[in-house]
């Protein structure tokens, strides 16, 4: 493990430098520029708010903020866009790095780790308007706010550990990536992020907890929404589960990392 630390410590320029690409890439010939990471988010909390609390009058049960409805739902949207992305890139990672795999050595980790790096600094900009938003509208859910910390670190640990075990699947069966295309799309309407838990019927609401993101996404709406602490022994499954997935994607790309190249 520590060879493994050493190794992409020595390729830092190397991950930096492909991080910095990216990013610039993503808006090269964008008048614009960058602006276009805040604009886009802006636009949809504005939508959201002026939607779900002034038209709709969408409240939360138990919530009196005005904005609960909205802060609820850009809460999870916006932790869920995280994890939409790393494992959506996760799982296209050495499909699209192949001509950089075939011509170069250096660390196969530094890619799932440009990966990460480049989700967090999009959700960093995103996320720091939304706490914005948060203490102008008088929001902010105070000390709970530093709860988000672990929480963060389970979900990208969950993300990239899916995303390389569907990264190594998808080099050897292409179809991975299209079913899982669509099985995202109902995974995010079978978790409570548009709709709250206590909305629905207890039949449902037990269905729901074997959805590993449930008590994730609860957690995040929890701390934000009402400055709630998170209960840590709903989130144990969700752990062990990032960490299994972690360890199994490793062992995937490792036994057949050679393959892998050959099938590029």
């Amino acid at each position: 493990m520590l060879n493994i630390f050493k190794a992409l410590w020595a390729y830092r320029g190397f991950i930096l430098g492909n991080v910095k690409r990216e990013f610039q890439s993503k808006y090269r010939n964008s008048l614009l520029g960058a602006a276009w990471n805040v604009l886009n988010p802006l636009a949809m909390i504005l939508v959201y708010t002026l939607i779900f609390t002034e038209v709709m009058r969408a409240k939360l049960p138990g919530v009196e903020n005005t904005f609960g409805y909205s802060i609820h739902l850009c809460a999870g949207i916006l932790t869920w866009g995280l994890f939409a992305e790393i494992v959506g890139r996760g799982q296209t990672i050495f499909l699209n790095n192949a001509n950089l795999l075939k011509k170069l050595s250096f660390p196969r980790l530094c890619l799932p780790i440009v990966v990460i790096a480049n989700a967090v600094l999009n959700f960093t900009i995103v996320f720091s308007l939304f706490t914005g938003f948060l203490l102008v509208t008088g929001s902010f859910p105070g000390i709970a706010f530093v709860a988000l910390i672990p929480l963060l670190l389970i979900l990208i640990l969950f993300s990239i550990g899916l995303g390389i075990t569907l990264g190594v699947l998808n080099v050897f069966f292409r179809d991975v990536g299209q079913f899982f295309g669509i099985f995202i799309t109902f995974w995010f309407w079978l978790t409570p992020i548009v709709y709250p838990v206590n909305a629905l019927s207890e039949e449902l609401r037990g269905l729901l907890e074997y959805n590993p993101m449930t008590s994730l996404m609860m957690a995040f709406q929890g701390i934000l929404v009402s400055g709630q602490w998170p209960q840590w022994e709903t989130l144990l499954p969700i752990t062990l589960l990032a960490v299994v997935m972690c360890l199994l994607g490793m062992s995937l790309f490792r036994r057949h990392a050679g393959e892998m190249v050959d099938e590029l």
